[in-house]
């Protein structure tokens, strides 16, 4: 099938990957987008696991403010040259997570980082929801992990869905960034400070 530099430019725009890997992408699954932007994602996806151990000190510390300076919030994004950190899409990922953190005000970075004695409030206050609610004994355990998930996903800066695209993680939307600069990038601390309230 011959594949239009149309469809190409199209794939790139909506993927940030190369042309050549869009090209071979689109060849590969017959000039289905969806399913080039499937495997370019599986692709990406890879390469970021290969990156992943290597030193990040280079970086951003992204600044952004919001609502008239009701909301402030401060990023640390890392990569491994400080050539990678000029670039305008790793600049884009970090202001991109800046204004993330401002909306979705996420208290933790990822699911390790949230403590034991919170996991198991969690899980007890959905356990007891589910039953007042009169949820069968033999699905509370499934319940339980669902709600503790949806938890996650609201409380956890990588498991939250891009408030500019919600089909994507922030987690996802990482290792995109990663497969597209081709460096490790590392998002290192983050803060979030509301006009009035108590510190």
């Amino acid at each position: 099938m011959e594949i239009s530099a149309q469809q190409v430019k199209e794939l790139r725009e909506a993927t940030g990957a190369g042309i050549l890997d869009c090209r071979k992408a689109l060849a590969e699954n017959n000039g289905d987008f969806d399913k080039a932007v499937a495997y370019l994602r599986e692709k990406g996806l890879a390469a970021a696991a290969k990156k992943a151990g290597r030193e990040a000190k280079e970086g951003v510390i992204e600044l952004y403010s919001h609502g008239g300076g009701r909301v402030g919030v401060m990023v640390e994004v890392n990569c491994e040259t400080d050539f990678v950190g000029r670039t305008e899409q790793f600049r884009a990922f970090a202001h991109d997570l800046a204004l993330q953190v401002a909306a979705a005000n996420p208290r933790y970075l990822d699911m390790s980082d949230v403590p034991p004695e919170v996991v198991e409030s969690e899980r007890t206050i959905a356990r007891n929801k589910a039953v007042h609610e009169g949820r069968p004994e033999k699905a509370l355990d499934k319940i339980v992990e669902g709600r503790l998930e949806k938890f996650y996903q609201e409380t956890c800066l990588l498991k939250q869905p891009f408030v500019k695209d919600e089909s994507v993680s922030i987690g996802d939307l990482l290792k995109q960034t990663i497969s597209t600069v081709g460096e490790n990038i590392i998002i290192r601390r983050f803060a979030r400070w509301e006009l009035g309230e108590a510190s």
